[in-house]
């Protein structure tokens, strides 16, 4: 099975770098623009399924992808990025004002991360590789589309190569990158992560 995983394109809260969470924030015209770009890039490949976190920035960016292929975008809660609880909707520098002990754990990251009334690191993490039960119907020759977040997409990439979540920093994903896993009989097989190529054209213009 070959997955597709995909972050959502550009928001106000990410061009303004504030932690987005659970806000149910919508792509931005920019964001929109990049998801058109890597639809147009995936034009050719096929698609059997589309699974997308149920905030609006996923729903809408699986459905820019798969626009005319008569596919149901399916939504998954598990597929949600972290909840960042009261620290939703700051910047890194307003947290670091009232909650600088989360500030801290977020520069100097390990597993014992949590956000006042939000999530645990654990619960996160645990919660988005549940969501893997769910490709359980699909063939070994089928494409899924995911469509998720920064941090749900760096989770799973570490669960597919059997790396500790501890190293769950160290992955890049940016808006509107996407990243490729095959998943065979012996394991996953990462053979793209955070490609971003289909852009280039929107900084020409």
């Amino acid at each position: 099975m070959r997955l597709f995983l995909v972050r959502h394109g550009d928001t106000d809260f990410n061009t303004s770098h504030r932690f987005m969470g659970h806000s149910d924030i919508d792509l931005s015209a920019a964001g929109r623009q990049q998801i058109q770009c890597l639809r147009d890039y995936l034009k050719d490949e096929k698609i059997d399924g589309v699974y997308a976190s149920d905030l609006a920035r996923t729903v809408t960016t699986a459905a820019i992808i798969t626009e005319g292929r008569g596919l149901g975008v399916i939504p998954c809660p598990e597929l949600r990025e972290m909840n960042y609880g009261l620290c939703e909707g700051m910047t890194f520098s307003e947290i670091n004002d009232q909650y600088p002990n989360v500030a801290d754990q977020c520069i100097n990251f390990n597993l014992s991360l949590e956000f006042p009334g939000g999530d645990t690191f654990k619960d996160f993490s645990d919660r988005t590789v549940s969501f893997l039960k769910r490709l359980k119907i699909h063939k070994p020759s089928d494409t899924v589309l995911v469509v998720s977040h920064n941090g749900p997409l760096k989770a799973l990439v570490c669960h597919f190569l059997g790396i500790d979540m501890q190293h769950w920093w160290q992955i890049r994903i940016d808006t509107a990158s996407i990243s490729t896993v095959d998943i065979t009989s012996r394991g996953a097989i990462l053979s793209r992560l955070n490609d971003t190529s289909c852009l280039k054209k929107l900084t020409k213009n």
